[in-house]
């Protein structure tokens, strides 16, 4: 049995060891007394202890960071009795352990839960945290490899910016040049056609000129 198998399910006192789960709800073994149930997924949910996160000022951490924290304090600082402890001894003892618990959204009833909790694990051996450090540890590298990431992507993006805008530049100034170009090319063949029509017309009353002369000098001669 290791930590990582145990949940808590509402409805029900202590800690279970999660067996299987079936598609209307689970099988279970208490922790404390060995006992094994059935648990309709209609009437209960089942929470697995290493997903659980606990507020604090900054930010949350697993619910197995504050059990270490209590197994390392234990010798100094003495557990208070979930059950017969009174609200304010409990929350005296949690400030001295972990000081960075947020009190407005940790209530009393939860550590006492985990005054409980921690009990049992402590009784069966539970308090074995490797295998979720490593993961924790994980997770944090991973963090920072994607965050190192996101800073250089962010950097060459701003490095390809400004050779962005001098390529743009280059672009417009040529396509400028080119559509002038373009227009001068254009010009050309309209004054050439203009030119061109000019001459037609100057050779169509060229010709008609002399058709006229022809007829004048007939009739004088008659």
């Amino acid at each position: 049995m290791e930590y990582r198998e145990i949940v808590a399910v509402t409805g029900l006192g202590g800690l279970y060891q999660l067996l299987t789960t079936k598609s209307d709800g689970a099988i279970v073994r208490n922790v404390a007394d060995k006992t094994t149930k059935f648990i309709s997924a209609r009437q209960h949910n089942v929470t697995p202890l290493e997903s659980i996160e606990v507020y604090t000022t900054g930010d949350n951490v697993r619910l197995h960071t504050v059990f270490e924290k209590m197994l390392e304090h234990e010798a100094t600082i003495p557990l208070v009795d979930s059950k017969s402890a009174d609200n304010g001894a409990v929350k005296s003892y949690f400030k001295s352990i972990f000081p960075e618990f947020d009190e407005e959204r940790v209530y009393v009833s939860d550590m006492k839960k985990m005054l409980k909790w921690y009990e049992i694990l402590k009784a069966n051996d539970l308090l074995r945290f490797e295998v979720q450090n490593e993961e924790a540890a994980a997770e944090a590298a991973q963090e920072t490899i994607d965050a190192e990431a996101e800073i250089v992507t962010e950097a060459d993006a701003a490095e390809e910016k400004p050779a962005k805008k001098s390529k743009s530049k280059k672009e417009a100034e040529a396509e400028t040049a080119d559509a002038e170009t373009v227009v001068a090319e254009e010009e050309k063949p309209k004054k050439a056609a203009k030119k061109k029509k000019a001459e037609d017309t100057e050779g169509a009353e060229g010709e008609e000129k002399p058709a006229k002369k022809t007829a004048k000098k007939k009739k004088t001669e008659e």
